[in-house]
C-alpha cells in the first residue's frame, strides 16, 4: 500500500451547522499564505495526499496545507438527513473555514472539478481573500436556456422521490479491495498501491461490514436551478487574483459533454478572468492529481512563487 511521505493530521471544526472534517499538513509560519485544497464531487480531502507528497521541501516548509471534506462528503456528515444540496452552501462553508484557518490573511486556493468551480465562484464573491487561484478542471457546465426550467424542476422533484425510495443509493463493497478495484476501473492510470490507500479514506465499513463510499446519495440529485453562464462570467470578471487553469491532456470535458460543451467555449469563458493562464498536464485524465502528482506539484509551485 502507498506510504505517505508527508505526515498529516485531521481535526473537526464547527462550521455553520456541522462539524467539518479537515486534513492538515504542516504548521504554517508568518508571511507564508495557507494553501487550501478543495476536492471534487464524490471525493475527499485525502485525495490530495499524492500531490502534497510531491511538493518540494522548500515550497512546503513553513506552509500550512488545508484540505477539508466538503459537507456530505468524507467525514463531514450533516447532523440530520437531507434530500438535496445547494451549491451556494459550499461558498458559505469555505468562507467560514477561511475565517478559522487564515483570518484576514489571503490564501492560495486550489480546487479540483467541483472544487474548482467553487473556487472560481468564491474568488469572484470574496476577491480580497484569495492571493492566487489554481483551477484543476473546474469547467463549469454547458450553457442553458430558460425554456429548460420546467423540465429541470420536474427532474429535481422526481429524483427526490427516487432518493426517498432508495433508488439512488451508492453501491457498497464487500471489502476495501473492492473499493480499490472500483477506483482503478474508473481511472486506468491509478496504481494499485495508491488505490488501496485511497480506498481507506474514500469509504468506510458500515455496521454490516460492507464498505460504503463516504458520499451522501443526496449529492446525486440534479440541481433545481439551471447553470447560467451570464452569472458565471460576472463572477469570473470579479476575480482579482491571478488564475492558473489546469487541464488534463485527455480532454475529459469533451468526453463528458460531446456536442454540448467543448474546451473552446471554456477557454472563451476564461477570457473574462483579468489575469488567467492555461496549462496542460500530459498523460493525465480528470484525476490529474492522482495521475501526475509530480508534474502538477511543479506547476503549482512555479505559479504560486511567481
Amino acid at each position: 500500500m502507498y506510504q505517505p511521505q508527508r505526515a498529516f493530521r485531521t481535526e473537526f471544526v464547527r462550521i455553520r451547522t456541522l462539524n467539518y472534517h479537515v486534513r492538515l499538513w504542516g504548521e504554517g509560519s508568518p508571511g507564508t499564505p495557507p494553501l487550501v485544497l478543495a476536492h471534487g464531487w464524490m471525493d475527499v480531502g485525502a485525495s490530495y495526499q499524492f500531490m502534497v507528497d510531491a511538493f518540494n521541501e522548500a515550497f512546503a516548509r513553513g506552509r500550512q496545507i488545508i484540505a477539508p471534506d466538503w459537507r456530505g462528503f468524507g467525514l463531514s456528515s450533516l447532523s440530520a438527513p437531507c434530500d438535496h444540496y445547494q451549491f451556494a452552501d459550499y461558498l458559505a462553508d469555505l468562507d467560514q473555514l477561511l475565517d478559522h484557518y487564515a483570518g484576514s490573511t489571503p490564501v492560495d486556493l486550489v480546487g479540483h472539478s467541483m472544487g474548482g468551480n467553487v473556487a472560481m465562484m468564491y474568488a469572484g464573491v470574496r476577491p480580497e481573500r484569495i492571493r492566487r487561484l489554481v483551477n484543476l478542471e473546474g469547467f463549469g457546465l454547458p450553457a442553458t436556456r430558460p425554456s429548460q426550467a420546467p423540465r429541470r424542476y420536474a427532474q429535481w422533484i422526481d429524483e427526490i422521490r427516487k432518493l426517498e425510495r432508495g433508488e439512488m443509493a451508492l453501491k457498497a463493497y464487500s471489502d476495501s479491495t473492492g473499493v480499490a478495484q472500483r477506483l482503478m476501473k474508473t481511472n486506468r492510470r491509478l496504481t494499485e498501491d495508491k488505490a488501496q490507500w485511497l480506498a481507506q479514506h474514500w469509504a468506510h465499513p458500515n455496521a454490516q461490514g460492507q464498505w460504503e463510499i463516504l458520499g451522501d446519495p443526496a449529492h446525486k440529485i440534479t440541481s433545481a436551478q439551471l447553470f447560467r453562464v451570464d452569472e458565471a462570467l460576472a463572477l469570473y470578471e470579479a476575480i482579482t487574483a491571478p488564475v492558473l487553469a489546469v487541464e488534463a491532456s485527455d480532454d475529459s470535458l469533451g468526453q463528458w459533454w460531446a456536442g454540448k460543451y467543448a474546451l473552446d467555449e471554456y477557454h472563451q469563458r476564461l477570457t473574462h478572468v483579468r489575469d488567467c493562464r492555461i496549462a496542460v498536464v500530459q498523460d493525465a485524465g480528470h484525476m490529474l492529481h492522482h495521475d501526475q502528482p509530480v508534474q502538477l506539484a511543479q506547476l503549482i509551485e512555479r505559479f504560486l512563487a511567481a
